[in-house]
């Protein structure tokens, strides 16, 4: 049954207000800093202000509108967007290529998630210094950014409310400011002509370069997309037209601002804040500073979608998940939590402004939408059978994030490396899973149920056998009755045997629709031994033990499995019988040749597990009836041996016989 929160949601004040809220918060929060970066140590001159208030303006029509709000809302995956949506409607198509963008999207995202709390309160708190040049803002800011981390582990459902509202206020304002400086000098409208952006790329000094300021005012499009399940595409859509209208009209106002310091210097002024009348400054402070936190809030909560995503696409590490409300979908990861937060913690220690934090910001983003395109050009190419379509995408956005990409990348070394180092990191992680993953599926053995349905019947009778429990429940790599894994053979037939009253063997296997929660049961031997086959959506939660119970349950009722205890003294007061999960590592055998490259793959995966949940507790089963085993299997040829019996044991040996034949004659 597919969940509700699945569909899309129909357009309403309410729904678009949401929208502001949950999504808009990096985006929303850009024009603090992206003119600041564009002038950074340069000279103001006209050229300079129309060619990047024109690159911002073809920026945000292209990217965000035409890509994201156009394109990538028409690519959801039953009402559910971003780069793991993306990837599950187009893995069907069997192309193996298809799993490096998710992963390196997924990584590039969740560095980002490390650099845009840091610089958004940054930015809005180092307002203060207007008021007082000597108010310490990195203090104020770490303060700000612990209180959000800590207050993730409580849930968002009260406060959440308040955040559409906010960012309402928010965009009403910025818009009313950039509108006043907008009508004392309506000439920088003329920037809308690509002209002046062509001209700065190609004849401004170094204005090639400029792309990587500019690229600031559209880090937040990618929640655009990832967001689509909470909002609606109808409500992000009619959302961007009022956001977008107050974006332009600030960067406007801040051009019209710009044009009378022709000729200086900004120094320590910051655009956003020069363009606010004295009066409404401290207001603005606050408001900006508002606005940064639920900027910091939306990506947080995006990222833990992002990673409890991943972990059921098995591309993550299993990590503790709670549900901090009554909220759908929403989740509190803690350890992703701290991660991110020591990391934002030390991204304002080493980089100590917001100015300096800018080198580090965009370039991983880049690369995530870059990966975002690589998948909807083959999305649309194949699903839309829109081959044209397709190659008019790629030719567009992949010249345009490719030069934002080149840009960026001249910030390596000015902080770049930071958000880069981290990506890696990430990629890698999920990379070392992908592979292990991929060695053990190839060297995974099944074998024929059906030859065993006599042992399982004669195991089950034999009472000279001790009985391992009444229900035995073992969690199968197999997704059908036909074939099982032979490490579950050889666990009840030859480790050492398992009787049991009623054999189960469970497949949980995670599906491409988001939120489905289906199951199909298949009898191998009436009342007596079952496979069962979980299909869960890659947003459900994967409670296992809950879902297993209500299967169970729900078979009793329909007479094909009795669940009263079989041991006579429990029987007579109808106690429920007992249940079992057997839970089967795989090893790689040591007898196994393998290269050197594969050698360091399990290695990696062996040390990821060591901080990784056991499947017990990802799947919420009861420790007192879990039992785990390490199987060993062959990731590669059986590795030869040589012995050869020495010819003084062999010369002594024929001695003997011969001496003893002869005895025996005489």
């Amino acid at each position: 049954m597919e969940n509700g929160h699945s569909k899309i949601q129909k357009l309403s004040a309410a729904g678009v207000l949401v929208s502001l809220g949950i999504i808009y918060g990096d985006i929303g929060t850009s024009p603090l800093y992206v003119f600041k970066a564009i002038l950074h140590n340069k000279d103001i001159s006209e050229e300079l202000i129309f060619g990047g208030l024109s690159l911002v303006f073809w920026t945000l029509t292209l990217i965000t509108t035409i890509k994201y709000v156009y394109l990538a809302l028409n690519a959801d995956n039953k009402g559910e967007g971003g780069i793991f949506a993306l990837y599950a409607l187009v893995r069907r198509y069997k192309a193996s290529w298809v799993i490096f963008p998710a992963i390196i999207g997924c990584a590039t995202l969740i560095s980002d998630g490390f650099i845009t709390p840091a610089i958004s309160v940054s930015s809005a708190v180092e307002g203060l210094k207007i008021l007082n040049e000597d108010i310490p803002t990195v203090p104020i800011v770490i303060g700000i950014i612990i209180a959000i981390f800590i207050f993730q582990q409580f849930g968002t459902s009260v406060v959440g409310k308040t955040f559409g509202p906010i960012m309402l206020i928010w965009f009403s304002f910025i818009g009313a400011m950039g509108l006043l400086q907008l009508v004392k000098n309506p000439e920088v409208l003329k920037a809308i002509n690509p002209y002046y952006a062509y001209n700065l790329l190609m004849n401004y000094p170094g204005g090639f370069w400029i792309l990587g300021a500019v690229f600031l005012c559209t880090t937040g499009a990618e929640a655009l997309y990832s967001d689509l399940g909470h909002c609606g595409k109808s409500n992000i859509r009619v959302g961007w037209v009022f956001v977008k209208v107050a974006l332009l009209l600030n960067y406007f106002g801040q051009a019209a601002w710009l044009t009378t310091q022709v000729d200086s210097r900004l120094g320590t002024i910051i655009p956003f804040y020069a363009i606010v009348p004295e009066p409404l400054l401290i207001f603005a402070i606050i408001i900006a500073t508002c606005a940064a936190v639920i900027a910091s809030q939306a990506l947080i909560s995006g990222t833990f979608t992002l990673v409890n995503e991943a972990m059921k696409l098995k591309l993550w590490p299993a990590t503790r998940l709670r549900y901090p409300s009554e909220v759908k979908g929403q989740i509190y990861i803690p350890a992703i939590n701290w991660i991110l937060m020591f990391g934002c913690i030390a991204v304002v220690l080493i980089f100590r402004e917001s100015t300096a934090m800018e080198g580090a910001y965009g370039l991983a983003i880049t690369f995530d939408m870059l990966m975002t395109t690589s998948l909807l050009v083959y999305y649309f190419s194949l699903s839309r059978k829109s081959t044209y379509r397709a190659i008019g995408i790629a030719i567009i956005f992949f010249a345009i994030e490719g030069s934002f990409l080149i840009s960026n990348l001249s910030k390596f070394s000015h902080g770049g490396w930071f958000s880069f180092l981290i990506a890696t990191c990430f990629f890698l992680m999920m990379f070392v899973l992908v592979r292990a993953r991929k060695l053990r599926d190839r060297h995974t053995e099944f074998v024929n149920l059906n030859q065993y349905v006599d042992l399982i019947n004669d195991v089950q009778n034999d009472n000279t056998i001790s009985k391992e429990a009444t229900n035995l429940v073992y969690l199968a790599v197999a997704d059908s009755k036909r074939y099982i894994d032979s490490n579950i053979i050889y666990s009840i037939f030859r480790k050492r045997p398992k009787r049991a009253d009623v054999y189960w063997f469970l497949h949980v296997d995670t599906v491409d629709s988001p939120y489905t929660s289906k199951y199909s049961v298949d009898t191998i031997i009436p009342k007596r031994c079952f496979f069962v086959r979980m299909k869960l959506g890659f947003k459900t939660p994967h409670r296992i033990n809950l879902l297993f119970n209500k299967i169970v349950h729900e078979m009793a009722e329909c007479g094909e499995v009795d669940i009263i205890s079989p041991y006579p003294s429990l029987h007579k007061h109808s106690m429920s019988a007992d249940f079992k999960f057997i839970i089967l590592n795989s090893w790689a055998s040591s007898d196994s040749e393998i290269s050197n490259f594969d050698r360091i793959i399990i290695q990696g995966y062996r040390l990821i597990k060591q901080f990784s949940l056991g499947t017990a507790e990802l799947y919420g089963l009861e420790a007192a009836n879990v039992e785990t085993e390490k199987a060993p299997i062959s990731v590669g040829p059986q590795a030869k041996a040589k012995i050869k019996r020495e010819k003084e044991d062999l010369e002594r040996e024929k001695e003997q016989r011969y001496a003893a034949f002869g005895n025996k004659k005489s």
